[in-house]
């Protein structure tokens, strides 16, 4: 490289690398999909816990600006969800920040593409987001059937879009205390089980979302995020309905981390709620109601250090960053781990032979007969207690 090279190319030169980490990771988690997540390695992703009600769906739909997620009551979320968002095109980054959410193409007829892709459906684009919704359904039943029961293999979900930020972010089933109809009588237990699971995974960024209007010191998903992370150092809390907290009522000292602290703090966001889904209130016009909720609040409004913690477009952002750097500090453990991985796998094939695709049709049965021989020799040696591969 030059010496001489100006700095704010330096800066751009290294903007570009950490942009191009989460895609990496991303295609690190499409090949431990394909091969059914047997292998133990680690990634960095951000995994998504939370109550029933406290609005996960509602956070991840504001994130990606599309309505996709199936609705209802219950746990709606029963199998893990892998969500990769891969932006389509890089912004500038002097951009406006409000001009993430400002296009009106909810119905998919706007100039913007956007689509899904499924890992279980290679090749096949879905740009109707109402159709991805069905997929998941569809998709969750055939492994869980019709009950209301969790099931513990995920569905991957590719989407690109000109307004995502990139994302891994893991959707979990929301934590139930009782179970309703059908459910297994310990399905309160099973969710805790496949969220602890994910989140005991030491590069996981967990994001606790919790209800402003409860009290936080019983938040389902903070006391699961102790069991793993006692210290706070992974956590990020995310606030959720703070448009139905108590008038004159603020979640400042959450905010501030003065209540119960996490190192990477927290941050507030107001989602669509059940009359504005009923109308079918487009996610970005969600968005725009959200910010001028936090515009117009008398508390909020007035402190730059809490407006820099309160709404979606900071969330993701704020993750988006986190998620750069948390993979660029895992990297080298990653590299590591694949290399053994390698290794192991190339000890395997030698004892295995030579691969008979490079062997002409004429040798064949003289290839077939050695490699009997050799498992023959093998399978006798360590009958005999000599070991052998």
């Amino acid at each position: 490289h030059s010496p001489c090279c100006p700095p704010h190319e330096q800066k751009t030169k290294v903007s570009s690398i950490m942009e191009q980490l989460i895609p990496i990771a991303s295609k690190l988690q499409d090949v431990l999909g394909a091969l059914g997540q047997s292998t133990s390695l680690d990634l960095p992703q951000i995994v998504v816990v939370g109550g029933q009600s406290s609005g996960k769906s509602s956070v991840l739909e504001g994130i990606v600006g599309r309505s996709f997620l199936p609705r209802g009551h219950g746990i709606v979320t029963r199998r893990p969800l892998i969500l990769q968002l891969y932006n389509t095109q890089a912004l500038p980054e002097e951009a406006d920040e409000d001009e993430d959410y400002t296009e009106e193409d909810n119905g998919g007829s706007g100039e913007v593409e956007e689509w899904g892709e499924f890992l279980h459906m290679p090749g096949r684009k879905f740009y109707d987001f109402s159709v991805i919704r069905t997929e998941i359904v569809r998709e969750t039943e055939r492994l869980t059937g019709k009950n209301k029961g969790i099931h513990p293999t995920p569905i991957h979900l590719k989407v690109y879009s000109p307004k995502v930020l990139a994302l891994t972010l893991v959707d979990l089933p929301g934590m139930a205390k009782n179970p309703v109809g059908d459910q297994p009588i310990d399905i309160e237990e099973q969710i805790r089980e496949m969220s602890l699971q994910y989140i005991s995974n030491p590069n996981a960024i967990i994001l606790a979302v919790t209800s402003a209007n409860t009290d936080i010191a019983n938040s389902d998903a903070l006391k699961l995020a102790q069991a793993v992370d006692p210290y706070g150092n992974r956590t990020v809390g995310v606030l959720t309905k703070l448009d139905l907290m108590d008038p004159g009522t603020d979640a400042g000292d959450i905010l501030n981390n003065k209540i119960i602290p996490l190192r990477r703090g927290y941050i507030a966001v107001v989602n669509r709620g059940q009359k504005d889904v009923d109308t079918d209130l487009s996610i970005r016009e969600g968005l725009r109601k959200e910010e001028a909720f936090f515009r117009n609040h008398p508390v909020y409004s007035r402190n730059r250090t809490l407006m820099a913690k309160c709404g979606t477009r900071h969330l993701a952002k704020g993750l988006n960053n986190m998620l750069m750097h948390h993979i660029r500090d895992c990297l080298p453990e990653l590299k590591n781990r694949i290399a053994v991985m390698m290794t192991d796998v190339h000890t395997e094939l030698d004892a295995l032979g030579t691969s008979a695709e490079h062997s002409a049709r004429s040798t064949m049965g003289g290839v077939l007969l050695g490699m009997l021989s050799k498992f023959a020799s093998n399978f006798a040696s360590i009958i005999e207690g000599k070991g052998g591969q």
